[in-house]
């Protein structure tokens, strides 16, 4: 039996050869640029001097891990990296669900193309561009307390980003913003393969229109949510280095030093690379982790997984 799928398996592979060879450059690829620089994760565990080639560094075992776990900064960067993570996930991830579904609901072509095109324009400007508008808006003389001070919500203007108290809820409501239309896309390109007889049935029986969303487009896109919501956990730590290097500074450092900056910091200010190195694996051994567990979690519950 074992012999014959595999047979199966080799004529479908013959059968499909033009098709694989043009999968071969994208392995390529792949293997160059992310298998292979992986050999260079050793000098986490290595006293690595770049006027030394890797090997030549001596083995330190897991000391510059030790030292991240005992470094003052350690836990202020893991509730930053993990507090922001966690809102973006919890803000962040349902309301493209949301505002899917509500476009669903418009019924005039239009418009519904006219508020898609709006919610997804933000997505392909740069967060280099974007940081430097927002810097300027958010400004004690900027846009947004100009708007503030005229419709008396504040009576003086508020420096923003000089502020740590402002900082988590601004980087919310900016990639929110930025990348909410974009990330509906998938949602709406599953909800318009849901058979349209299901909600003409659900009409002649008396249903109303969240009755039907909630009966009909929900339990549809489920898979799609599951798939999605794996992929988000295991980003989860990644705090969009752009954008948070972008609105930091000093005095918002508190409340703004993530995993990210603080590799970035220790090893492209500090030319410390095996102490960065070492931040960046734990970072991703946590990552793996949390993809694992999401996995599982979604299996159990929704019998949806990636593997």
């Amino acid at each position: 039996m074992e012999k014959s799928s595999k047979k199966s398996l080799l004529k479908k592979l013959w059968g499909q050869k033009y098709l694989q060879l043009m999968v071969l450059p994208g392995i390529l690829w792949m293997f160059v640029f992310n298998y292979i620089p992986m050999s260079g994760i050793v000098i986490a565990f290595k006293d690595y001097k770049i006027t030394r080639s890797i090997w030549e560094a001596d083995w330190v075992g897991f000391e510059h891990f030790i030292e991240f776990f005992t470094d003052p900064k350690f836990f202020n960067v893991m509730t930053n990296t993990l507090g922001i993570s966690l809102l973006k996930l919890l803000i962040g991830f349902p309301l493209p669900i949301i505002f899917a579904i509500l476009l669903n609901e418009v019924k005039n072509a239009r418009y519904k193309k006219s508020i898609q095109t709006i919610s997804y324009l933000p997505h392909f400007i740069s967060w280099v561009v974007l940081g430097g508008l927002l810097i300027t808006w958010l400004s004690e003389t900027g846009m947004i307390n100009e708007i503030l001070v005229a419709v008396g919500i504040i009576d003086a203007p508020i420096a923003f980003l000089a502020d740590p108290k402002y900082f988590w809820g601004l980087t919310i409501i900016s990639d929110t913003w930025k990348e909410l239309g974009w990330s509906a896309i998938i949602y709406l390109a599953a909800i318009s393969g849901i058979d349209q007889q299901m909600y003409e049935a659900a009409s002649i029986d008396g249903a109303t229109k969240i009755q039907k969303i909630w009966h009909i487009t929900v339990p549809a896109i489920k898979g799609t949510i599951a798939v999605m919501f794996i992929l988000a956990v295991a980003g989860m730590l990644n705090s969009n280095f752009d954008q948070i290097f972008l609105l930091g500074n000093v005095l918002n450092a508190d409340a703004s030093q993530v995993i990210d900056t603080y590799v970035y910091e220790m090893g492209m200010r500090a030319g410390r690379y095996s102490y960065a190195t070492a931040i960046g694996l734990f970072k991703s051994v946590i990552a793996m982790i949390l993809l694992i567990i999401a996995n599982f979690t979604t299996k159990k519950l929704q019998g949806r997984s990636l593997f």
